[in-house]
């Protein structure tokens, strides 16, 4: 790579970040552009962006899911059953099965 090839990369960044910002808030499309590890999106737009440009976004079960494999929560029925009762969150009942066969919560 060349001395300012890096500097490159941050100018076309910055472009692409600014052609964003017309559809999504600054942090969404600054994690779109530079690829975040991990990526929360709430909005379906910015969703279907993240997408597109290639980067796997993980719903809430998801983010459930992995929390519990690498041991930040130690069980994902009680944060399931809150947000159910206190937030209004809809799961089919079959599908909240699955979730908790695969967690090992059965």
């Amino acid at each position: 790579m060349g001395r300012f090839s890096s500097r490159r990369r941050y100018s076309k960044g910055r472009n692409r970040v600014q052609e964003l910002l017309n559809n999504l808030d600054a942090g969404e499309a600054e994690a779109i552009v530079h690829h975040a590890e991990l990526l929360l999106v709430d909005e379906r737009r910015g969703r279907r962006m993240a997408e597109a440009a290639g980067l796997r976004i993980p719903g809430l079960l998801g983010v459930l899911a992995g929390a519990k494999r690498v041991g930040l929560i130690k069980l994902v029925k009680p944060v399931l059953d809150g947000l159910i009762r206190n937030a209004r969150f809809w799961i089919a009942h079959e599908l909240y099965r699955e979730v908790r066969a695969e967690l090992g919560e059965a």
